[in-house]
């Protein structure tokens, strides 16, 4: 036994006192994801607000967006920009990108400044009907706010700490705690710290908790108890896996060509001024609004209709399609999870018609599943995404097996994952001098 010296007393203070590292960093665990879970919320029902004050406005004046969608649209890019040209986009793409130089994002990529506008910009698009999600902003500020948690405690920035902080965003967003986990392994962990994961898990759990207390226990897209046979399974699975995977490997490839020196010509004009190219999609959104009267907005209450077995038309994912990817391609800041979820259902639909004596909700979530692989190349994600917001647990296995065919078929489309190939654009915005010479000399390993 050693003799407790003052000296030795001093020693094991600052070792396991409340001011060691390890209780500064479980105090910024906790509190990063309180925080993550109480401004989910709040960017939720915000968001919801948002939605809910245009559709009343555009039922009111069925040509309002027609002036005021493209106008919006301009307006928010020259915005964004203008206040925090990183907060255009989705947000996972930053992310992934500031995982790569975790100290210079927090004063860039996700500094309280971009955000700040990231919350209050993607509002104000989906106060102007665009088809934008909160999903992936919610990822962006999430993961800002466990980086700032983690540097008012004096701790060192790592990539897991944005991972984590992404994670719990997931988390947050759909009430969904395992695809959070899914999602931090599956599509942000280019360096994921496998020593980190109680940091992952942790932050998941306590921001879906303070969701979930404040929330109550709801299913994102309500409760679905329909199967499929073995039989039904092994001929509906292989199509819709083929057709929505497809269908989102052309929306990855066409979104990431966008951005391009190899865009026709007419984009690559358009491009070069930004807040003209956000009018123009502005004006594709409005009059395709206007026209269905069902493509504004996260597409949610549309969605979450046809799961409950109402019918669209057949045109119905075709125009969602295009929606959002102008939205997307615009510059706003948004997201796709929603929209995304949205166009699977129109496609689910369509396959309804093909396979008109199965269960219909169970197609649907085939198509919802295997178009949001395709899109983002997560399958594992998608899968419990979709099993967790409506509670089919039931439908695993055919899920399961459409969400790989469909990330097989996406791939023959475009090679390229969606969010990786966007985080491009964000790297040397976020890396010090330093690390771009490093990543350019092909040195750079894993942070």
């Amino acid at each position: 036994m050693h003799r407790l010296t003052p000296r030795r007393a001093r020693a094991l203070l600052r070792r396991h006192g409340p001011e060691a590292l390890v209780w500064r960093r479980r105090i910024a665990i906790l509190g990063g994801a309180i925080l993550i879970g109480l401004i989910a919320l709040l960017f939720a029902r915000l968001s919801d607000w948002a939605g809910e004050i245009f559709l009343t406005i555009e039922r009111r004046c069925w040509w309002a967006p027609l002036l005021a969608t493209p106008l919006g649209f301009a307006g928010l890019v020259w915005l964004t920009r203008l206040l925090a040209p990183a907060a255009g986009g989705s947000g996972i793409p930053q992310i992934i990108a500031a995982s790569r130089d975790p100290e210079a994002a927090i004063r860039t990529l996700v500094s309280a400044r971009t955000v700040a506008a990231k919350f209050v910009l993607t509002i104000g698009a989906l106060l102007f009907g665009a088809s934008v999600g909160r999903e992936g902003p919610t990822v962006q500020i999430a993961a800002s706010i466990m980086g700032y948690a983690h540097r008012a405690m004096a701790i060192p920035l790592r990539a897991s700490v944005y991972i984590a902080g992404g994670a719990a965003g997931v988390a947050a967003a759909f009430n969904t705690p395992l695809a959070g986990v899914a999602f931090a392994i599956e599509e942000l962990a280019a360096a994921y710290e496998q020593r980190m994961t109680l940091l992952v898990m942790a932050a998941v759990l306590i921001a879906g908790m303070v969701s979930l207390g404040l929330a109550g226990d709801y299913v994102y897209f309500g409760v679905m108890r329909e199967t499929l046979s073995l039989g039904d399974a092994l001929v509906a699975t292989p199509v819709a896996g083929v057709f929505g995977g497809i269908a989102g490997g052309l929306f990855s490839r066409l979104m990431l060509s966008a951005g391009k020196s190899t865009a026709f010509a007419p984009v690559l004009w358009l491009r070069a001024r930004p807040v003209a190219f956000a009018a123009a999609c502005g004006i594709a959104v409005a009059v395709l609004g206007v026209a269905t009267g069902l493509t504004w907005g996260t597409g949610y209450r549309t969605a979450n209709a046809i799961i409950s077995g109402a019918h669209v038309p057949l045109w119905f994912g075709a125009a969602k399609f295009v929606t959002t990817l102008a939205t997307a391609v615009s510059g706003l800041p948004g997201g796709i999870f929603a929209p995304s979820l949205s166009v699977g259902a129109g496609i689910g639909d369509v396959l309804r018609s093909v396979f008109p004596h199965y269960p219909a909700g169970a197609i649907v979530l085939l198509g919802m599943v295997a178009y949001f692989t395709g899109v983002v190349r997560a399958p594992l994600t998608a899968v419990i995404i979709i099993s967790e917001t409506t509670a089919s647990r039931g439908l695993m296995l055919p899920l399961l097996a459409t969400a790989l065919i469909a990330d097989f078929a996406a791939q023959l489309v475009s090679k390229e994952r969606l969010y990786h190939g966007l985080s491009e654009r964000f790297l040397n915005r976020s890396m010090s001098p330093t690390v771009v010479k490093s990543e350019n000399s092909g040195h750079l390993g894993g942070s």
